[in-house]
């Protein structure tokens, strides 16, 4: 499984780097770097290529990528018996109360641990799969409040709204990473006429910068993420009900152990649980604990509330 996953991320990323350079051709950008200091415009094209084409390069094949990572088997519809029928109708039904345009694909992935996932490009075209460990340690209730999240992700958008928050991230990283590179590099590098050694100056604090930066980027990202965890847990006690999704969760939280914390990180951040981190790994969290996502949705539901995803 591990050989299959490093497979498939050099893959990923030989991809991204043959489509992003041949773009950048294409579009006639420039070298940023120039005999007079930084151009700022080419800069700022090449950081949004770069920040934005690889996280939608990552989405636009998202659901081939999953099924080959996590080895999801899709269920046929229209052969389709016993459990799986159920499961498929389960998601069918969730997803026309959703407003979805299009049925998700329906998959199951040989794993013990108690999980289920959403991906997809776009709404029309996504898949929700769930673990073998999870359809045979849940009730239906409880399966139908974990579907009834992952449909809400799929109807909220939430694919594509986190593509667009890494590619900002990405983006910024990027572009400030290298201009605070080439101030201190030219800072140190004062008077002398040193360019090869300003050069690798520079680039060696750039790498430096990248890192310090996407770590704070990665806090963002996933701050974001628990926010959109807390939506669909919303958007779940829509579609299933209130206590489907509840108990729901408070399998889930029974259960943390039986969580595969090393999942590729596409495939992690739409799962509906991620373990339980501790110390300072919670500012990296994806999902928030499932305890408060549980007093969340008892407290919310004082009051009936309707509405609360974009499909509705």
């Amino acid at each position: 499984m591990w050989i299959k996953r490093i497979v498939l991320f050099a893959f990923v990323n030989i991809l991204i780097v043959l489509t992003i350079s041949l773009l950048m051709q294409v579009l006639g950008v420039t070298p940023y770097m120039t005999a007079y200091g930084l151009d700022y415009k080419s800069l700022m094209i090449f950081c949004l290529l770069w920040g934005f084409g690889g996280a939608f390069i990552s989405l636009g094949i998202s659901r081939i990528m999953a099924k080959m990572a996590m080895g999801v088997k899709v269920i046929d519809p229209n052969s389709a018996t016993g459990t799986e029928r159920q499961l498929v109708d389960m998601v069918h039904r969730l997803a026309q109360a959703a407003h979805l345009p299009a049925m998700p694909e329906v998959g199951i992935y040989e794993s013990p641990e108690v999980n289920a996932f959403a991906t997809g490009p776009t709404k029309s075209r996504s898949l929700v799969a769930v673990s073998r460990g999870l359809l045979s340690r849940m009730k239906s209730a409880e399966v139908e409040g974990v579907l009834g999240h992952e449909v809400a992700h799929i109807a909220n958008g939430d694919m594509v709204t986190m593509t667009l928050v890494q590619g900002v991230v990405n983006a910024f990283v990027m572009f400030f990473a290298r201009v605070i590179a080439f101030a201190l590099s030219q800072a140190m590098r004062g008077d002398r006429d040193d360019r090869g050694g300003s050069f690798g100056a520079s680039y060696m604090l750039t790498f430096v910068l990248e890192i310090a930066l996407g770590f704070f980027g990665m806090i963002l990202v996933a701050a974001f993420s628990r926010m959109r965890e807390f939506r669909a847990d919303q958007g779940g006690a829509d579609l299933a009900g209130r206590g489907k999704m509840i108990a729901a969760l408070q399998a889930l939280n029974g259960m943390t152990q039986l969580v595969d914390q090393g999942a590729q990180q596409s495939v992690a951040t739409m799962k509906i649980s991620a373990g339980k981190p501790r110390g300072f790994m919670r500012l990296f969290m994806t999902h928030p604990p499932l305890e408060e996502r549980i007093q969340r949705l008892q407290e919310s539901y004082g009051t009936q509330q309707v509405g609360a995803f974009s499909g509705r």
